[in-house]
């Protein structure tokens, strides 16, 4: 298993260079870019990746806001073309602009084509497609995505696994039924703050890593807003979390 961390944890300060030092001095084995500050362009995803390969930290995804189903071809093309420049394996999207439940079948349509569309460009370039586990998205539904897999049909497009922290039997449900198709794991630990993790629950968390490590997951495993590393850049924070992290999975 891979460990590291979104670059989406820093999105107070810009400078690469700090970002990548406190990957490095954390033990980090991973970067998510993201592509909302960090990489918007080719060159921003050249600096990025010289950066990392001085620091001896793989680049594993691009963390893009390209929103399938409503993007343009031109957007998607950029955004495959940053995600080749970095020698990254995943693309992160989003699917749609609502939930499943409020997604029409003219809406459907759309995700289901695109989907396929931007699969079938990001294999040319050895590149997975995969959708973030989110509210307000048509992936924020175990049965939903698993539908929308079928449909699309390309070997290519996998899913995040993100919990909101409030549902467990969902999570747990979840990480069994769509195992194969989990290209990587967002987990905010210790310091999150936001509004899915409203107090730390560490039995919470520990359930989730134990099903995973139970049903053999062995991908790429990307802590998110750890807060005080996150707003203001103290580099222990993110330390401490990725040890807890790395005792609890067995990695050294």
């Amino acid at each position: 298993m891979k460990i590291g961390f979104t670059t989406s944890s820093f999105r107070q300060f810009r400078d690469k260079a700090k970002i990548v030092r406190i990957a490095r001095d954390c033990g980090a084995d991973i970067m998510e870019w993201s592509g909302n500050v960090h990489v918007r362009t080719l060159y921003d995803a050249r600096c990025a990746k010289l950066l990392c390969d001085a620091a001896g930290i793989g680049i594993s995804s691009y963390g893009s806001y390209y929103r399938v189903g409503a993007g343009s071809a031109e957007e998607w093309r950029k955004v495959r073309a940053i995600a080749a420049e970095m020698g990254c394996a995943w693309v992160r999207v989003w699917l749609g602009t609502a939930g499943s439940g409020k997604t029409d079948a003219a809406a459907y349509r759309s995700l289901v084509t695109d989907a396929r569309s931007v699969c079938d460009d990001a294999a040319g370039y050895g590149l997975n497609v995969c959708c973030e586990c989110h509210d307000r998205t048509y992936n924020d539904d175990t049965d939903a995505f698993l539908r929308l897999r079928e449909e699309v049909g390309r070997d290519n497009f996998k899913t995040y696994f993100q919990s909101r922290y409030r549902k467990k039997e969902y999570d747990l449900d979840r990480i069994e039924r769509t195992l194969p198709y989990i290209g990587s794991v967002h987990i905010s630990y210790s310091e999150q703050r936001r509004e899915q993790f409203p107090k730390y629950d560490g039995a919470y968390l520990d359930a989730l890593l134990e099903r995973l490590l139970l049903l053999g997951y062995d991908d790429n495993l990307l802590l998110e807003f750890t807060y005080l590393c996150g707003y203001y850049g103290v580099p222990s924070c993110m330390a401490n979390d990725m040890k807890k992290i790395k005792e609890r999975v067995g990695c050294k």
